[in-house]
């Protein structure tokens, strides 16, 4: 039960670096606490999949600022919450790399440049079969090459729904989507892709993308349904991880590894490993805890929406500054098309033939905000091992004035009635910041190739790294900076 490399979880960071260290010739193992995600019908039912959480964990965490436990937005199975992400892949900004000024406070600058991940960046979107529509949108950063694939082509409604936008002095762009819309491809452009498992497998996630092909080489192998427990040190070293599988709990023994749980559960894997935390000499193992400010919208009319697969747009128009506010307030995108059965779940008063006309009227977005670090938004375990989290959301005035300006907006192109709901702590899908990278160990847990500033063989590649979270979907530079990471290991091994 010896090993090169051992990677814990199999998402967007750890599933990305197995299949970039697939070709280098060291014995990989992937331990993946859940197992593969079953393709069946449940798959693309909104009933199982939202009301009956059909393959969302039934594990609690505690929300230390009331004292009460919620279920987090968190999927165990290999490929991790790629599974049932949205297949939103656009890079961060090259100012979001830098430090940056919000009305709430400061965003830190990342001890990279974006023009040290721009060939990363090319490389996971091709690894994830990006496709997209360079120079539409105001913001974009500079590209050494253009996406492997022509963007998602709108709808005739997100068509008609784009040209309004443009003629009310906007810039809405085709959104960068991870799908296998190629020549013979799988997608069919179902309404069921946001949030939902794809039964044919033809949304870029990591099991499709990078562990499945990983395990066709014989040195990377994989172990389900074993879940990490601790990481146990000898010296300065780390030499074997602990773990429970399948009722019996045994140790794997690696040279090298590679945390990817998802950033609160890599920090409490860290916290459960030591008194005090492993990897802890700054005191920040848990803490710069992120998960965006978010609010879902429905804009509503009269006339039905007959669209299908409807999460191809996106504006960025109020990134960096909005109207009489010099801050920046975020980005704005067209979310998969909302059903009746998902709106139940926050309006369980409302007659379901109320929600369903709703739903069928309705233009969905997703309204996200830059969550800024605070050192008191953190990770925390209690003496038994269960998950803690205190977090108080910051930069709301900022939120909320983008709220208010995307619901006005809404009205002037034609949706009289617009419905907001602002998520909570349990919506933590875009979570990141627990083991901050950097290159100070007193400011930070890991340097800037994300190896342990105090444990020479640990390395972490989830969205724990991020010193800030910008207001884009995190997976893409996820995947970029596994790619990153594997180059300097293989050097480095």
């Amino acid at each position: 039960m010896r090993y090169d490399i051992i990677i814990i979880g199999s998402g967007a960071g750890g599933g990305t670096i197995a299949w970039a260290l697939r070709d280098c010739g060291a014995r990989i193992l992937i331990i993946e606490r859940g197992d593969f995600l079953p393709q069946e019908d449940d798959n693309w039912s909104p009933e199982a999949v939202f009301q009956g959480a059909a393959y969302k964990t039934r594990e609690t965490w505690e929300d230390v600022s009331d004292a009460r436990s919620f279920i987090p937005g968190v999927h165990y199975y290999v490929g991790g919450n790629t599974k049932v992400f949205g297949a939103a892949l656009p890079r961060f900004r090259e100012k979001d790399f830098d430090a940056l000024e919000h009305e709430g406070g400061t965003s830190p600058a990342w001890p990279v440049t974006y023009q040290e991940m721009e060939p990363y960046y090319v490389r996971a979107e091709n690894l994830y079969r990006v496709h997209g529509n360079p120079g539409e949108d105001p913001t974009e950063p500079a590209r050494s090459a253009h996406y492997p694939f022509d963007a998602v082509p709108h709808e005739p409604e997100l068509e008609a729904l784009s040209s309004q936008l443009r003629a009310n002095g906007l810039h809405p762009f085709h959104l960068p989507l991870g799908l296998d819309l190629r020549p013979g491809g799988h997608c069919i452009r179902c309404h069921t892709c946001d949030g939902f498992p794809c039964r044919v497998l033809a949304k870029s996630d990591a099991e499709v993308c990078c562990v499945r092909p990983a395990l066709e080489h014989a040195n990377v192998s994989i172990l389900t349904s074993a879940l990490a427990l601790r990481l146990i040190k000898h010296g300065k070293r780390i030499h074997a991880v602990e773990t429970r599988h399948r009722g019996s709990t045994r140790l794997l023994y690696a040279d090298t590894f590679i945390v990817a749980c998802g950033a609160v559960n890599s920090a409490a894997l860290l916290l459960n490993s030591e008194p005090g935390g492993l990897a802890n000499g700054s005191g920040l193992v848990g803490r710069h805890y992120m998960v965006h400010n978010n609010t879902a919208m429905c804009a509503v009319r009269p006339r039905k929406n007959r669209t299908v697969f409807q999460k191809t747009l996106s504006v960025n128009d109020f990134y960096w500054s909005g109207p009489d506010w010099p801050w920046p307030m975020g980005n704005l995108q067209i979310i998969g098309k909302v059903q009746a059965p998902m709106l139940k779940m926050t309006r369980q008063r409302v007659p379901i033939s109320l929600l369903h006309a709703i739903a069928c009227r309705s233009m969905d977005w997703w309204v996200m905000s830059e969550d800024l670090p605070c050192r008191n938004n953190r990770v925390t375990i209690t003496s038994s091992g269960r998950v803690q989290v205190h977090w108080i959301p910051n930069n709301m005035v900022t939120h909320r004035r983008f709220i208010r300006e995307c619901s006005s907006l809404m009205r002037r192109i034609g949706y009289p009635l617009v419905f907001a709901e602002t998520m909570g702590i349990a919506t933590n899908s875009h979570q990141c910041g627990t083991l901050r990278f950097g290159t100070d160990p007193g400011t930070s847990v890991l340097d800037p190739y994300c190896r342990s500033h105090d444990v020479p063989n640990l390395y972490a590649v989830d969205s724990s790294f991020f010193p800030s979270s910008a207001a884009m979907n995190p997976a893409l530079t996820i995947a970029a900076m596994a790619l990153r990471t594997a180059d300097y290991l293989q050097v480095n091994l």
